[in-house]
């Protein structure tokens, strides 16, 4: 491939990356002013003098989210969610999947769960019903409360089963021939050939579970049993009441340092951190994953 050197064509990269370079900085220059105003004081913030730079630094407001052994308790719920949830939702995408990728001859039935399936994505339950669900089976205050509910994400199996029809039959053939059964053509030839459809699943369901405060405000009714985002979103600072309360005056002073708006920030800087640190080993798999799966030829 003989490469275009000329003016207009580099005139045109140039403009390219200009615009890829402004998109980029649209994106992070929102969430760098978050973190700078969660290492600028509360009067900086009132004032709105906070720009790209924090103002009279200080880690208070990180001060006041670490500094809770709440804080560490509903981040090992968290962990824990995730974990568990992620375990069951790879299980369940993985043996669902299959099956379904098969043509009708093959599996009799897949168009009646695919009928079930699609109709469960279309029209959920609700959220009351759910609730007297979750209740009924007396899963409040519990860990299943957070992970079951979603336990079968539907359109993940959609597009891993998209992407399970686009492996060669020629490989399943090969397997049945030398005597594998279904489950070990799936663990053996099916999932390591996935690797980008179940990689993009897989970076869903850990962001659905970790971004999730909304289960956590319904299912739980003891705070000691909040995840991370839930509990999080809990904390606020009223400096009256806390007065009322009869507070320690070093206390106090410690807490005026500390705005609603910084802990806002601070709660979102928290809450991000976890998901940097994983999304770049799953990124690249990414795209690969929702496009190879998304198209059924």
């Amino acid at each position: 491939m003989i490469e275009n050197t000329s003016i207009k064509s580099r005139i045109r990269v140039v403009i390219i990356y200009a615009i890829i370079i402004l998109l980029g900085l649209l994106c992070l220059l929102p969430l760098w002013n978050v973190v700078c105003i969660s290492f600028s004081s509360s009067a900086a913030v009132a004032a709105k003098k906070v720009g790209l730079l924090p103002v009279q630094f200080t880690t208070a407001a990180y001060a006041k989210i670490l500094e809770d052994s709440q804080f560490w308790r509903s981040f090992g719920i968290s962990v824990i969610r995730v974990v568990l949830g992620l375990a069951i939702n790879m299980i369940l995408i993985a043996l669902m999947a299959y099956p379904l990728s098969k043509t009708k001859s093959e599996f009799g039935a897949r168009n009646i769960y695919m009928g079930f399936l699609i109709f469960a994505m279309l029209f959920s339950g609700g959220m009351i019903p759910t609730y007297l669900v979750i209740k009924k089976l007396g899963l409040l205050n519990t860990i299943w409360a957070l992970v079951l509910p979603g336990a079968v994400p539907i359109f993940d199996i959609i597009l891993v089963m998209n992407f399970f029809i686009g492996i060669p039959k020629s490989l399943e053939e090969a397997s049945v021939i030398d005597g594998a059964t279904p489950l070990q053509i799936l663990l053996y030839v099916y999932l390591p050939c996935s690797k980008p459809s179940m990689a993009t699943v897989a970076l869903f369901s850990i962001v659905g579970h970790w971004n999730d405060f909304f289960g956590g405000l319904i299912y739980m009714t003891k705070i000691k049993n909040y995840p991370l985002l839930t509990y999080i979103q809990s904390l606020s600072i009223n400096l009256e009441e806390l007065v009322k309360a009869g507070t320690d005056a070093a206390t106090l002073t410690n807490l005026a340092e500390v705005s609603n708006k910084n802990l806002d920030a601070a709660k979102i800087v928290v809450a991000v951190v976890p998901l940097l640190l994983i999304y770049p080993f799953l990124q690249k798999y990414l795209i690969t994953g929702i496009v190879l799966g998304a198209v059924k030829e």
